[in-house]
């Protein structure tokens, strides 16, 4: 049987770098551990308005016991007139993830 062995260079551009999937992975869930989104924030992420979010997401029973701080989530769901709501990025973005499906169809 023949072989040939084959030496190649590829140029990387020095405004870029290679790195594995996981460290991938793990630089993305970094980028949201800590971080809090508001509705705004939320509206913008999913480009929909916080009437919709609301009657969509946040307020369907299904969702809302998985999602609400009070039952061991990581939404605050305001409970007076000037209280904001408040969403665990990493974990609400997991959740638009996993429930994509079920939210927009």
């Amino acid at each position: 049987m023949q072989q040939l062995s084959v030496t190649l260079t590829i140029p990387i551009p020095s405004d870029s770098i290679i790195i594995s999937k996981v460290e991938l992975e793990e630089l993305k869930k970094a980028q949201l551990a800590g971080v809090y989104w508001s509705m705004k924030d939320l509206e913008n992420r999913i480009n929909r308005k916080h009437e919709w979010i609301k009657e969509n997401i946040l307020y369907p029973s299904k969702f809302k016991k998985v999602l609400d701080i009070e039952s061991g989530g990581f939404v605050f769901y305001p409970k007076s007139k000037g209280q904001t709501w408040s969403f665990q990025a990493s974990k609400m973005a997991a959740f638009l993830e996993k429930y994509f499906k079920d939210i927009f169809s």
